[in-house]
């Protein structure tokens, strides 16, 4: 595109899954780029996520949730900035919602308020979830679709999406919210089933082990391919059209029991086990869901381009060339030094 060469871009979160394939993209481009990531265990943030671009980008290795005025050299003068940190877990934002709501609200008003003071011109893209519409009232699902969260998770977005909306009417800020469905690929955290239903299954199927599904696996999800998530939100941050608007993006639809059986064929390994649904699961589960994404098509001409199989067999060679850099908790929680040049704020909780 050209639109990021020479341009300082902060990335919130790129240390993570979606962040990092952004990082890697922007990079390549020419970008000067700067990761903000807080590195908790249980969360996406991997170091080797980033290694294709080692010595190519900044770290900072900071918590949000924390006076934002300790990023204000780093925020000054920035072009983009892409907010992907939080917490995506369903269930955690249940068990602890104080933890939720410190990842996914104050954490983004720490820093709107330092993009306000420090870098009010730069275009801001939010990652918003299809989570704050809850059970789907009618299919597909639109930008107009009655707001019904089911978990604290949702709630907290959507809460996080108005901040955002409101920093953008009353401060003037360039803000942008794509409401992103079920995104997949590389660099996708594995190691646990509490960040998402796909990164568990590669990691059963890809270690021979059995796939649960819940109250046999029938439900639907609108699948987005990291690749085509990341042409969005810098299609997002780069149309002036977009500014201020909320979009929904959309993927391919399909089940939870086509999703594990490909995981399956194409690992030649893992297996299927049907299990009642989990009762704390089944509060919160929203059913089949598939995103209507023509606004956004309308604005950008984005539409999905990476068919579901071919997706998840990118995934299970990935994650099998590189198994132990998502199995382990410790590589996932020690960041090297060759990565980037990292920075460690005094106030950090790290």
């Amino acid at each position: 595109m050209g639109c990021f060469e020479g341009k300082k871009v902060i990335i919130p979160g790129g240390a993570g899954f979606i962040g990092s394939n952004l990082a890697i993209r922007l990079v390549n481009e020419g970008a000067k780029v700067t990761i903000i990531d807080n590195f908790l265990p249980d969360l996406g943030g991997n170091p080797f996520n980033l290694h294709e671009i080692s010595g190519k980008f900044e770290l900072v290795r900071f918590d949000l949730c924390q006076d934002e005025s300790a990023l204000d050299s780093t925020l000054e003068g920035a072009d983009f900035i892409f907010s992907m940190a939080g917490n995506i877990s369903h269930k955690d934002s249940m068990d602890n919602p104080i933890f939720d709501l410190r990842s996914n609200l104050i954490g983004h008003i720490n820093l709107l308020e330092g993009i306000r003071k420090f870098c009010r011109n730069a275009v801001v893209v939010n990652s918003s979830t299809r989570q704050i519409y809850g059970a789907p009232q009618y299919s597909p699902v639109d930008e107009k679709h009655p707001i019904s969260p089911v978990d604290v998770n949702g709630i907290n977005k959507y809460a996080a999406e108005q901040y955002y909306s409101l920093y953008h009417r009353v401060h003037g800020l360039k803000i942008v919210n794509l409401r992103l469905t079920n995104t997949y690929g590389p660099r996708q955290l594995i190691r646990h089933a509490r960040q998402g239903f796909i990164g568990w299954f590669v990691n059963r199927a890809v270690s021979g082990n059995s796939i649960e599904l819940f109250g046999g696996g029938e439900q639907l999800r609108d699948l987005t391919e990291i690749t085509d998530a990341v042409e969005a939100l810098c299609l997002a941050a780069t149309n002036p059209e977009c500014i201020g608007k909320i979009f929904n993006l959309s993927g391919f639809t399909t089940s939870l029991r086509d999703i594990a059986t490909t995981l399956i064929s194409e690992s030649g390994r893992g297996s299927i086990h049907n299990v009642p649904f989990p009762a704390d699961r089944k509060r919160i589960d929203i059913g089949n869901y598939e995103a209507n994404s023509s606004l956004f098509y309308e604005k950008t001409g984005w539409k999905p381009t990476v068919p579901v199989r071919e997706g998840l067999c990118k995934m299970v060679h990935f994650y099998e060339e590189n198994w132990e850099h998502y199995t382990s908790l410790k590589a996932q929680s020690e960041p090297q030094k060759q990565v980037g040049k990292y920075e460690q704020h005094p106030r950090s909780l790290l």
